[in-house]
């Protein structure tokens, strides 16, 4: 089967978040595709599966287990398709287990993602252990599908060092750690989700479903620009509307090959969905 390794929200190869890309006819049994992405063993890997015309439906697998909802290997498969696979229109739509969701294609080579906004809702206590996993009190801790926790400054978050076993006992699939950015951004952000096989994600799009509405509502607007700044790092164009937020950036192909699993990956049909709409 066709393989692409692709940086997402990066302009050049070694930044920003590597991806699988897996085209497939039809899918692979849930467990095989989970064996594909531990061993490409980057944060994620998507399989993607033509329905007609300009949608496919598309379904993400960390080394570990399968997800909901991911921005750069969602980014990554629209740039397979725009750049390797001839897709002639301006936007794709994949189907997923988080609804439809829409990519153009900008003027400027930047691929603009239409996903759900997720805000976040201020807890009344901090969850048992945040402070002892992260080795650092936050100024506030919130909760959409990941917690939240913010900061006063950049260099607290870059100076983070959290205890990966303890946030992987926390019960949500990752923590983001925020402040105010310099510089011409206006926040970055780290996020940290071992529960699920990913230590620490380079950059991570779903994340921004988060952030987006957290900081369109502190700042007061609701076109932002945005950096994680992870040890790979990436910039992120962000919008609000409404309940949906624009994550848009670029991204970069590193490889293209193919991948050997035997027979069985032959063995290709429509039965399992994995609850994909």
């Amino acid at each position: 089967m066709p393989y692409f390794h692709v940086d997402a929200f990066a302009q050049r190869p070694f930044a920003g978040n590597p991806a699988g890309v897996c085209p497939l006819p039809a899918w692979l049994p849930a467990a095989q595709m989970q064996q594909i992405a531990a061993e490409n063993n980057l944060a994620e890997t998507a399989f993607i599966v033509p329905r007609t015309g300009a949608e496919y439906d598309i379904r993400w697998f960390t080394p570990a287990v399968e997800i909901d909802l991911c921005g750069h290997a969602t980014l990554a498969s629209a740039h397979v398709l725009f750049t390797h696979l001839d897709f002639a229109g301006e936007q794709v739509v994949f189907h997923s287990q988080s609804g439809p969701l829409h990519v153009s294609r900008e003027a400027d080579g930047r691929l603009t993602l239409d996903f759900p906004s997720r805000p976040p809702q201020e807890m009344a206590t901090h969850p048992t252990g945040l402070t002892d996993a992260l080795h650092a009190t936050p100024l506030r801790v919130l909760a959409a599908r990941d917690l939240l926790v913010t900061f006063n400054t950049e260099a607290e978050v870059l100076a983070l060092k959290p205890d990966y076993a303890r946030i992987a006992a926390l019960e949500y699939v990752g923590v983001i750690a925020t402040a105010p950015g310099t510089d011409g951004v206006d926040f970055v952000s780290r996020f940290f989700a071992p529960r699920v096989g990913v230590p620490e994600d380079p950059v991570t799009g779903s994340a921004h479903s988060t952030l987006i509405p957290f900081w369109a509502e502190k700042l007061g607007k609701t076109e932002l620009r945005a950096r994680q700044i992870s040890p790979r790092g990436g910039d992120l164009w962000c919008r609000l509307r409404g309940d949906r937020v624009d994550i848009s950036g670029y991204a970069v192909t590193y490889a293209k090959g193919e991948i050997s699993v035997g027979k069985e990956a032959e063995a290709v049909g429509s039965a399992d969905t994995g609850g994909v709409q």
